[in-house]
């Protein structure tokens, strides 16, 4: 008979439709973000490794080449680098908060705990890291183009 017993703990630990619904709804927003965030970290790494290859080629430039002019762009090719590393980070973490978000959403219901506040500040620190990441995507495209860009 303690198998029963086992099936009967297991029966309670299962959340009940409505919390399943529930749930499925409250984290249809963070799911969609977490595709979201995907997307902008692969549109993210492209624009790093544009700027990586174009640092590379410039230090192959020999001093005396008649485009070693273009070394001055260095220093502003580093300084996007920057941006768009610490621009991958906040994206990262928004999207492992995110994903944390659904993991307590479902273990609270499968716990019968109240998730509301817990899922909302988690989508709040989310947004929050997304917004950072943004705003870095934005200060590196004001710095992206340049004269120097242009040539070779």
């Amino acid at each position: 008979m303690e198998g029963v017993g086992d099936l009967d703990n297991l029966i309670s630990l299962a959340p009940s439709l409505n919390q399943l619904s529930s749930i499925i709804g409250s984290v249809a927003a963070p799911a969609f973000l977490l595709g979201a965030v995907a997307a902008f970290i692969s549109v993210l790494m492209s624009r790093m490794n544009r700027v990586i290859d174009r640092s590379q080629y410039l230090h192959k430039l020999s001093d005396s080449d008649d485009t070693s002019y273009l070394k001055a762009d260095i220093p502003r090719l580093k300084r996007r680098a920057k941006l768009l590393n610490r621009s991958v980070l906040y994206a990262t973490i928004s999207a492992i908060v995110t994903a944390l978000l659904v993991i307590v959403a479902f273990v609270s219901a499968m716990l019968h705990f109240a998730h509301e506040y817990g899922v909302a500040i988690l989508f709040v620190v989310a947004l929050t890291f997304f917004l950072l990441s943004l705003v870095d995507l934005a200060r590196e495209t004001s710095i992206g183009l340049h004269d120097l860009d242009h040539h070779a």
